[in-house]
């Protein structure tokens, strides 16, 4: 049998308004509703229920300081007491002072919800959906169904409508949220394990997949771009691809590498709703043991005298 004094936590001396709340802190800590599959929570929203029932009655508090009853309500010295009215049990307001129907209009102010009432305001009167004689928790959910999908980088840059084969075998189109990268969790309300108050939930994880070329850098996307010496020299359109598929992109004449050509809207959604760019990087690409580039160049380097590295103090 607890001290249910112990148990909310306050001293044999606290007054009404302490005692009210000291249940109100527990309780809203407590509460089912806030403490799915939480079955310890549960028990112990119980015990701190039971225990302020008790307080929040002036006389059974009293006869309990005495020693009279225990700390469940019951006679401690059973052969002393009969049924009269200072018997165990529920006493609504006979005793005075503050009552147990005092508890629904707590967690009117806790949660917002009216009190439900049982019928003739006896033990099984209940608020909320708890029965004051045990306490019950009601009904609870099915648990929750983890799930991770892989999306290829250029459905999630495109947000590419991905499907998903369920536990139960049925497949679900899911619609990818702008901004979506690795570690995003999607919500499939119902999806999850079936239990008395519903199914839980289905939890989706994606993660997205690398690509061998494109590389992620925000909302946009990189691209390093190999091109010839000429189309670098002379400048011209070239093919490129994006994650929506190939663009012409003109290169302008004289171009090094390293120079970097953006192409807008070629990106990633963000979760603004602006589509991020995809930067391409030109790449000189020369071929090897060309004897005729060799000659070339020896004829060139004569005629260019540049300091190319100059700003880097060399």
């Amino acid at each position: 049998m607890a001290d249910p004094y112990a148990t909310l936590g306050v001293a044999r001396g606290a007054d009404e308004a302490t005692i009210k709340k000291a249940y109100r802190t527990l309780a809203k800590e407590l509460h089912p509703d806030r403490n799915k599959d939480n079955q310890a929570a549960s028990d112990r929203f119980s015990k701190v229920t039971a225990a302020y029932d008790l307080l929040s009655d002036k006389d059974k508090r009293a006869r309990f300081d005495r020693g009279e009853i225990d700390g469940d309500g019951n006679p401690a010295m059973p052969f002393g007491y009969g049924g009269g009215p200072g018997g165990g049990g529920f006493r609504g307001q006979q005793g005075g002072g503050f009552s147990t129907d005092d508890v629904g209009d707590i967690f009117e102010g806790l949660f917002g919800g009216g009190r439900q009432r049982g019928g003739g305001g006896g033990p099984g009167g209940g608020f909320g959906g708890f029965g004051r004689g045990g306490h019950q928790a009601p009904p609870a959910k099915g648990a929750n169904v983890p799930y991770r999908l892989r999306v290829p980088f250029e459905d999630a840059a495109a947000l590419k409508v991905q499907r998903i084969t369920l536990q139960d075998g049925k497949t679900i189109d899911l619609k990818l949220p702008a901004g979506v990268e690795s570690g995003t969790q999607m919500r499939l309300t119902g999806k999850g394990q079936p239990g008395p108050a519903g199914a839980g939930d289905a939890i989706v994880t994606i993660e997205v997949e690398p690509h061998r070329f494109y590389t992620r850098d925000g909302d946009a996307v990189r691209l390093d771009l190999p091109v010839t010496l000429d189309e670098a020299v002379l400048g011209g359109p070239v093919k490129v691809p994006t994650v929506d598929g190939a663009v012409m992109l003109n290169i302008p004449r004289g171009s090094s590498s390293g120079k970097v050509l953006r192409l807008k809207g070629k990106g990633f959604h963000g979760k603004g709703g602006v589509r991020g760019d995809q930067l391409v990087t030109l790449m000189i690409d020369l071929p090897a043991d060309d004897a005729a580039l060799a000659a070339f160049a020896e004829g060139w380097g004569d005629k260019d005298r540049r300091n190319p590295r100059g700003a880097l103090g060399v």
